[in-house]
């Protein structure tokens, strides 16, 4: 059954929907989504994902983080520690959920949101049952400063349009200091990654640069051969979808 969910984190809330089977102490899967994203992601592909999780038994829980979606806040206040902050609070929601069982919660993260899965996964290690990253956004630092150089800067607001999503400069401070190997590395569970070879927004090499740097052995990579950075056909969704059930499941 789907259903809205919200939660207070720092006195504003995050809105989202969580999927929950018939019965007690069931696995989970979190989903973060990416960047300028929302709970549902292009495609529909979160409640999708969340959909075919149910069917097989499992829970999901999607939500907005501050200034996506419909959760509170402005886009322009967002960085990714902040994202961080807010994923765990969502992580502490999901573990103390009556029907969910503690010992078997996985994180699934989108471009951004992979990042912010890898990041937490790092610091909440054994917590976490397995960590699922699509085209995980791990060299962002290296890219996102080029990419705000080509925009307008909003001078009122101290902060660069981004299509009409006010980046701040506290988020180009903020990736700056990130310790994205190092950080992740601290997970020793098993770990999916899963990304489109002609991804444009995040190179296809930067998942090979987490099992290089991070992941090593326990981690494997399904590459979706011409795929694009969110899977944007059919057969590319078929996919991911089935090969993160089969992770999730196994």
């Amino acid at each position: 059954m789907q259903k809205a969910v919200s939660i207070i984190h720092k006195g504003l809330e995050l809105r989202g929907m969580e999927h929950m089977p018939e019965g007690e102490k069931l696995p989970a899967v979190i989903l973060f989504h990416g960047f300028t994203g929302t709970k549902l992601e292009p495609h529909r592909l979160f409640l999708k994902i969340s959909r075919e999780l149910e069917a097989k038994g499992i829970a999901s829980f999607r939500f907005d983080f501050l200034g996506s979606g419909e959760s509170d806040g402005n886009f322009e206040d967002m960085t990714v520690s902040g994202e961080l902050e807010e994923a765990e609070s969502i992580f502490n929601y999901v573990k103390s959920h009556p029907q969910v069982d503690e010992d078997k919660i996985i994180i699934l993260g989108l471009s951004m949101g992979g990042l912010i899965a890898s990041l937490l996964a790092g610091k909440l290690s054994t917590e976490i049952e397995k960590l699922i990253l699509m085209a995980p956004a791990g060299t962002i630092g290296n890219s996102i400063e080029p990419m705000i150089n080509s925009v307008p800067f909003i001078a009122s607001h101290d902060a660069y349009d981004h299509g009409g999503n006010l980046v701040g400069k506290a988020f180009l401070e903020d990736v700056k200091n990130l310790e994205v190997w190092s950080q992740s590395a601290k997970y020793k569970g098993k770990v999916l990654l899963i990304h489109g070879t002609k991804d444009e927004a995040v190179p296809f090499e930067v998942s090979n640069l987490y099992i290089e740097n991070s992941y090593k052995a326990q981690a494997s990579l399904l590459p979706i051969e011409g795929g694009d950075h969110t899977f944007n056909a059919y057969y590319w969704e078929k996919a991911v979808i089935d090969a993160i059930l089969e992770f999730a499941i196994k």
